[in-house]
């Protein structure tokens, strides 16, 4: 009897687990972002130029979740003036990737003309999330029916 409640527990608690990833996965986040940027050069050499917002992604060649987030910035980035999206092997840029605390792919970053890292999304973006964070870097109002369903998602 003690062995099932211990199994249990277990379960429940690793479901409890699960259930927190799964729902921080694909949010923009910006708590905790280092808002001079990184070490001058690293994102430059990446090929950061002075766009209004470069979304940066980091990926590796069998991430899965990665090629659905390259076709979701692909989109934004062709949709909307000023934005430009960046696709990074994180296998090939590992100094980058420790210099700006890659942790897992896809991760991408919103990065601003000066060079400054605005929002980290992990995992899989939402677009409506994405398109959020770039209203305000961009000066554009976002209503609450396109972060809701925007078209075509």
């Amino acid at each position: 009897m003690a062995r099932l409640l211990i199994l249990l527990a277990v379960l429940a608690a690793a479901a409890g687990i699960g259930l927190v990833w799964r729902s921080r996965s694909g949010r923009a986040r910006v708590r905790g972002i280092d808002r001079r940027g990184p070490e001058p050069g690293v994102l430059a050499a990446l090929g950061v130029g002075d766009d209004p917002v470069t979304l940066v992604q980091f990926s590796t060649a069998f991430c899965q979740p990665c090629r659905a987030t390259r076709r979701i910035l692909d989109r934004i980035a062709s949709e909307t003036p000023g934005v430009r999206h960046l696709e990074v092997d994180a296998e090939s840029h590992l100094d980058a990737v420790r210099a700006l605390r890659i942790l897992r792919t896809p991760t991408t970053l919103l990065v601003d003309a000066e060079g400054r890292i605005r929002n980290r999304v992990v995992g899989q973006p939402l677009p409506a999330d994405v398109s959020a964070a770039l209203a305000p870097l961009l000066g554009t109002g976002v209503s609450e029916a396109e972060r809701r369903a925007p078209d075509g998602w």
